[in-house]
């Protein structure tokens, strides 16, 4: 990397310890600095420990190194130093440089959070929603979330928001999710945009308005969300809250979708299979439709499965298209069901089995799906006197 980029680096780092005396009539050079940097730190510095793990960290004149960056964190944290823990907390979280450990991430996050530090009571908060390395508890999330919402913290008020859309450690308000989300959603928060947007679209807490959630999935996609561009996408496609637009539409999927959103990819997919914004095109269809398969999109793979069965865009092969329909079928897709059966009814990539047939037949049957629900009875005719189904 060239010199002004790691001088950078460390500007960027030490800008947040303007004050520190290390850096008082050091010479530009960053080696320099480095180097006073190391001294002290070995010599106890708290604070050069600290900012020493973030220069490991950034990997500023070196590569990378996550388990010294750990090592230098842990001395911090060790310490008391609220920095140093919450670093090393994010460390045991990633495994990055030490193994990976809820538990020893949730001890430094709180040793942290309870000196205030304020993203330290977020991660732990998450920690408790999720029950990763503490016992999952909604209430003690909801405290962690509030003490850090009270200082604006968007992610915290994003979070908040959503426990009391759920009704998680605190009774289900709709009204008090939509108050936190505009609190986060009005720091720019893309994932607060979209929950507030989504609460617009149906008229959950607030009058719906496909206007105003347009306005929040285009703020969140504009700055880069997936799921924001894919919502933007989705209402292009279908002309809520702006005029439809499908090659918009197929614009913003894409976008989305190329950030490896599987349910952009599967729509996207579907875009270029009938040709809706894009040319025609089955093989960018079921390229599309494996990536989304491939990260078990139940859409993506039954459409992966249909392009199978039919020979488009990929050459025809029944195995295959079972295999994709299975795994639909198994995620509970009422057309990955239908069209399991149908392949069992037929003996198509899969030894015929009437019995076979009817289980998945009147599984999607049971979800509402009419074909399902008229072709259950024809084969319930075709099985034997004694088959078991």
């Amino acid at each position: 990397m060239p010199q002004d980029s790691h001088t950078d680096t460390i500007t960027k780092i030490l800008a947040v310890f303007s004050d520190d005396s290390l850096i008082e009539d050091a010479p530009k050079d960053d080696t320099e600095i480095l180097k006073r940097y190391l001294k002290a730190a070995e010599q106890g510095d708290v604070k050069a420990q600290s900012i020493l793990g973030e220069f490991y960290f950034e990997g500023c004149r070196s590569q990378k190194d996550y388990a010294e960056a750990a090592k230098w964190y842990r001395k911090a944290a060790e310490q008391g130093n609220p920095a140093g823990q919450r670093s090393l907390g994010g460390h045991y979280a990633l495994g990055d440089g030490v193994p990976q450990d809820y538990a020893e991430a949730a001890k430094w996050y709180r040793k942290a959070a309870e000196q205030g530090d304020v993203y330290s009571q977020v991660r732990l908060g998450k920690l408790f929603a999720t029950g990763n390395g503490v016992p999952q508890d909604d209430a003690k999330a909801v405290k962690w979330f509030r003490k850090a919402a009270g200082h604006a913290d968007s992610d915290a008020q994003n979070s908040l928001g959503i426990m009391y859309a759920e009704g998680r450690g605190v009774p289900q308000d709709d009204a008090e999710a939509v108050k936190w989300f505009k609190k986060a959603a009005k720091h720019h928060q893309p994932k607060a945009q979209i929950n507030l947007g989504r609460f617009y679209a149906v008229g959950r807490g607030v009058p719906q308005d496909y206007a105003e959630a347009e306005k929040l999935f285009r703020e969140a996609a504009e700055n880069g969300d997936a799921s924001g561009q894919r919502l933007l996408g989705e209402f292009y496609a279908t002309g809520r809250g702006i005029p439809r637009d499908y090659f918009q539409a197929a614009k913003w999927l894409r976008r989305a979708a190329e950030q490896r959103d599987a349910e952009a990819q599967s729509l996207l997919g579907r875009f270029y299979a009938t040709g809706l914004g894009v040319p025609q095109d089955d093989a960018e269809a079921v390229e599309w439709y494996r990536k989304a398969a491939e990260q078990g999109n139940a859409l993506g793979q039954h459409s992966l499965g249909g392009h199978y069965a039919f020979g488009n865009g990929v050459p025809q092969d029944y195995a295959e298209a079972a295999k994709w329909f299975r795994r639909a079928a198994e995620q509970g897709n009422a057309e990955g069901q239908f069209k399991l059966g149908a392949m069992y009814a037929d003996g198509h990539g899969v030894p015929q089995d009437d019995a076979e047939a009817y289980k998945w037949t009147l599984l999607a049957a049971e979800q509402g799906h009419e074909l399902a629900r008229k072709s259950k009875d024809l084969i319930v005719k075709s099985l034997t006197p004694g088959t078991n189904c």
